[in-house]
């Protein structure tokens, strides 16, 4: 969030225009009954709101959700694990973007070292949890760092994505000369250590997987990019505000809080985020190069208010 766009007089939401724990049960049973059986927490940064154990037993006990999984830039981590993993929690993404504090200072625009994120990945890895790194690759900025960032997550078990520089949002200065292609990147990777292409793990995997041949574990890929995968998207994000996306370049939110704050029961809201998701055409990936070609950039919701 950059300081320029939202700083100490931004008009950040009050407490009202935000979904409450009950309503966030009743939403999230919506989706459930949908068909939904993975849900991710994400961000901005969900370790800021006190009651995030709670929602995690709510939609892994009460809902019976099968994956429920968080991404985090880690800074509380370290404090909040032990409860989140006692809610139910199964997996954690934290995002490290530099393993140099000067580096991810700068990265992050507030100038927060990142040695007390590691400290919070390892206080997670020794309480159970299964933890994944994402990384986004900028040319210029970041991309010297490649090399470490694989050695050190290889040498503690945890697999590294590393996802090409995207324009989400309109505010993080986004430019195609920034942006590795995926294939880079892993010809980079395995001049150093030999890799091979793995499966997916599911149908809809956004990562290209990718073994290290010493069997010291696993990269990941995300290439929204330069190879798009939007036929075979299958994500909706709920905002904070109760505002649902059906893609993450997306504009329009459909509001499905003010559907039950209006006195839905459920079958009405389970009806509403239907036709919201049966409507969608989004292709925004798909059709990025043709728009910026023709001069046709559009606004898009900001990363910090639906996350990855």
């Amino acid at each position: 969030m950059p300081k320029e766009v939202f700083g100490p007089e931004h008009a950040f939401l009050r407490q009202p225009d935000l979904m409450t724990l009950p309503e966030l049960r009743r939403i999230a049973r919506a989706f459930v009954g949908l068909g939904v059986e993975k849900v991710r927490l994400t961000g901005g940064e969900p370790l800021l709101r006190p009651d995030l154990p709670d929602l995690v037993r709510a939609i892994k006990g009460e809902l019976g959700v099968r994956d429920v999984a968080l991404t985090t830039n880690g800074w509380l981590l370290e404090k909040m694990a032990g409860g989140l993993r006692e809610a139910g929690l199964d997996r954690i993404t934290v995002s490290v973007d530099s393993l140099d504090d000067g580096g991810a200072g700068r990265l992050n625009g507030v100038g927060f070292g990142v040695s007390r994120v590691l400290r919070g990945i390892d206080a997670a890895a020794a309480l159970g949890f299964p933890v994944k790194i994402n990384c986004v690759v900028q040319r210029g900025v970041n991309d010297h760092e490649i090399p470490r960032l694989c050695s050190y997550f290889r040498d503690r078990g945890h697999t590294l994505r590393l996802i090409e520089f995207m324009d989400v949002g309109n505010t993080n200065h986004w430019s195609p000369d920034r942006v590795i292609p995926a294939r880079e990147i892993v010809e980079r990777i395995a001049a150093i250590w030999p890799l091979e292409a793995s499966a997916p793990a599911y149908r809809g995997e956004v990562a290209a997987r990718y073994r290290y041949r010493d069997e010291k574990g696993e990269i990941g890929l995300i290439s929204s990019v330069t190879e798009p995968f939007c036929r075979d998207c299958h994500r909706a994000r709920l905002a904070a505000d109760g505002k649902l996306y059906t893609c993450l370049f997306a504009s329009l939110g459909w509001d499905v809080l003010g559907c039950l704050r209006a006195g839905a029961d459920d079958g009405e809201l389970s009806r509403f985020v239907a036709r919201v998701w049966q409507g969608r055409m989004d292709r925004y990936s798909d059709e990025r190069a043709t728009l910026l070609a023709a001069g046709q950039a559009r606004a898009k919701v900001e990363m910090s208010y639906i996350g990855g």
